[in-house]
């Protein structure tokens, strides 16, 4: 049986102070509940003070990006060498916003998973469609064509460590959250898809996770569906009662 996992993707915010209260604020609220792996993401300069705070907790620390070299003349990037010595243990990785602002690409982002997977971390792969792109009826397509992107050449005995990240772009920071056929839906096509990369057996172990607008008020129906293993949350997980209801609705 997949076991669930919820992220928090903090974005850019918190200071190292914030960041380090929140986590004290959180961790009794959650470190009992066993059945759900959490992850706390919080921006680069807050990493080594939350993992700290982290440590012997039972949570888990993520960060919000890599680089795919181990090091280098690459201004501004962190690799995941840099991460391990943290106590960082998962990495987001292709989320709309770094597609978007920063102009990722398919191949990038596949650079980026393998070398998280051949580090030992637990890459989080988002996937996702623009509202133009639903309305066109250019879902499946467009996830497809990511999740071929992104994990071509990606070796069998790593991708069981690949955790995927369903993020509908129209509903990240929007209140707007896919109705439960919708998220269900594109979720069993990415278990197809990772069926024909890796074999049945294998696409059965790794997790799917739902993201946009994740609030308490619907983890619990969306959790509920059959392909649907966790969540990553956004706006939510920066408030410790928030985000600790949804891991406990899970």
């Amino acid at each position: 049986m997949r076991r669930y996992i919820v992220a928090g993707n903090w974005k850019m915010h918190k200071t190292a102070e914030e960041a380090v209260n929140l986590a004290l604020a959180l961790i009794p609220l959650v470190s009992d509940v066993r059945s759900v792996e959490v992850v706390l993401c919080p921006p680069f300069t807050a990493l080594p003070s939350v993992g700290e705070v982290l440590n012997g907790s039972g949570l888990f620390l993520g960060a919000q990006n890599m680089h795919h070299e181990p090091q280098g003349a690459y201004t501004g990037e962190i690799s995941a060498s840099m991460l391990l010595p943290l106590g960082v243990s998962h990495v987001i990785l292709g989320h709309s916003e770094r597609r978007h602002y920063f102009i990722e690409s398919d191949p990038q982002i596949r650079e980026k998973v393998g070398a998280a997977l051949q580090a030992g971390l637990t890459p989080i792969l988002c996937v996702g469609e623009t509202l133009a792109e639903r309305e066109a009826g250019e879902t499946e397509s467009v996830v497809s064509g990511q999740l071929e992107g992104c994990l071509e050449g990606i070796e069998l005995a790593q991708a069981e460590d690949l955790v995927v990240a369903y993020e509908p772009v129209w509903a990240i920071g929007t209140g707007k959250t896919a109705t439960l056929e919708q998220a269900q839906e594109v979720h069993a096509l990415i278990r197809a898809k990772l069926t024909q990369f890796f074999g049945v057996d294998l696409a059965g172990k790794i997790r799917i996770q739902y993201g946009g607008s994740v609030k308490p008020e619907n983890a619990a129906e969306l959790m509920a569906q059959p392909d649907i293993d966790g969540a990553l949350v956004g706006g939510a997980s920066l408030d410790a009662d928030s985000f600790a209801a949804i891991v406990r609705s899970v």
